[in-house]
């Protein structure tokens, strides 16, 4: 079933390798992206699999934007010009690209785009309803602002790293909280919204998104449980951090694992049902004193049966319950088969687009190309003629 799940959205016009026009909801909007890694290709990716067209600026130098396959997934669906942002007229032909979009975005350290001469003032002055992204780690701002960093410093400093880990130490919960949630998602949301007031004002304007604000944003609930004292500042001893033996991660008799959230009542004692726990223990449920206890008692409990013994007890019930799959099993678990949660593109199998429209469907619009693959193409679409082009690549421009 999945194989075929799989060939079938392959062969459908929602995942074509071509890079034709989309109906999603951003068709029609054009947006620059200036190459990088991280974060910028996944904002990237999630404008282009929403139906925007997306053009990558990418370095003469490079074959490939990341310099390597592992982040060749995040830059699908877009056509890459290649040009030397050393030399003059490459300038000039960036500036061309970027009067014709909707919005720009860059994720370089401040001020290079100004040492560059593509700058917001400039960029703003030539189409005065751009939007101008600019995303980093630390902001445009502050004392911290021109110093090196990554997801890992900018959610120490916003206050979520503090809160995830073990008693013992923080733990970096991949690259998610800074990179892609503070970061990548913020721009995104930051650039659509800037479209959409340009498109009322006639106005464009920068929208700078730092990974610290977005990380301390993403925390705004934590902040109210703590406000409302509801939430200690030590790890792995609250209800939603692993302290509380309701909400967590079990280890079952096969080495694999399963996830528990029952918080509510009802499906707490569903949990208790389903695991015949019956002893007057098990109701103190939200007494934090006894978590400790009745978190080693479960863990036990989880012990005696392998995780496909769970799934039989456990999945599609009330209790709060799933697998914990990895890298490997997600794409084949029931659920993300039936909802083609995954897709194959350029026989790279990749998560989907998300989230998903009724009546404009995204779609991804390519695999993933090598830089400057559609550069005559696209100039040639600004009026460049064969000749022009001819001229810029014996110099190298382009």
């Amino acid at each position: 079933m999945f194989a075929t799940l799989l060939r079938q959205a392959n062969e459908s016009p929602n995942h074509s390798t071509e890079f034709d026009s989309m109906a999603g909801p951003l068709s029609g909007i054009r947006i620059i992206e200036m190459a990088g890694i991280g974060p910028g290709p996944f904002c990237g990716m999630l404008l282009s699999d929403m139906g925007a067209e997306v053009i990558r600026i990418d370095r003469t130098a490079l074959k490939d934007a990341s310099g390597t396959r592992t982040l060749r997934l995040m830059e699908r669906g877009r056509r890459s010009v290649a040009l030397d942002l050393k030399q003059p007229e490459a300038i000039e032909i960036a500036l061309k690209l970027i009067d014709s979009a909707d919005a720009l975005f860059e994720g370089f350290r401040p001020g290079v785009m100004e040492r560059l001469g593509l700058g917001p003032e400039i960029c703003l002055a030539r189409n005065p309803k751009l939007v101008y992204g600019r995303m980093t780690g630390w902001g445009q701002t502050g004392p911290l602002a021109q110093a090196a960093g990554h997801d890992i410093n900018y959610i120490a400093i916003s206050g979520a790293l503090a809160g995830i880990g073990t008693k013992a130490q923080p733990l970096p919960p991949l690259n998610l909280v800074g990179d892609f949630g503070g970061g990548a998602m913020y721009l995104a949301m930051g650039l659509l919204a800037g479209i959409l007031n340009a498109r009322s004002t006639g106005k464009g304007q920068v929208v700078d998104a730092a990974m610290t604000d977005g990380a301390a944003s993403l925390m705004t609930m934590f902040y109210g449980l703590q406000a409302g004292k509801r939430w200690s500042t030590e790890r792995d001893a609250n209800f939603l951090d692993g302290g509380a033996h309701f909400y967590g991660t079990y280890e079952c008799a096969d080495g694999k694992f399963v996830a528990i959230g029952s918080i509510e009542p009802q499906f707490y004692a569903l949990l208790l049902e389903k695991a015949n726990l019956t002893d007057t223990e098990w109701s103190a449920q939200w007494d934090a004193k006894a978590w400790p206890a009745l978190k080693a008692k479960l863990g036990a409990v989880f012990r005696a049966k392998t995780r496909a013994e769970w799934c039989a007890i456990m999945e599609g019930t009330d209790v709060c319950f799933a697998p914990v799959m990895d890298l490997r099993e997600a794409p084949k678990h029931p659920h993300n088969v039936a909802r083609q949660a995954f897709v194959d593109v350029g026989g790279e199998l990749q998560p989907a687009p998300a989230p998903r429209f009724s009546a404009t469907p995204s779609a991804v619009q390519g695999a993933a190309v090598a830089g400057g693959t559609h550069t005559r193409e696209v100039l040639a679409e600004l009026g460049f003629s064969a000749t022009d082009l001819d001229r810029l690549t014996a110099a190298k421009t382009i």
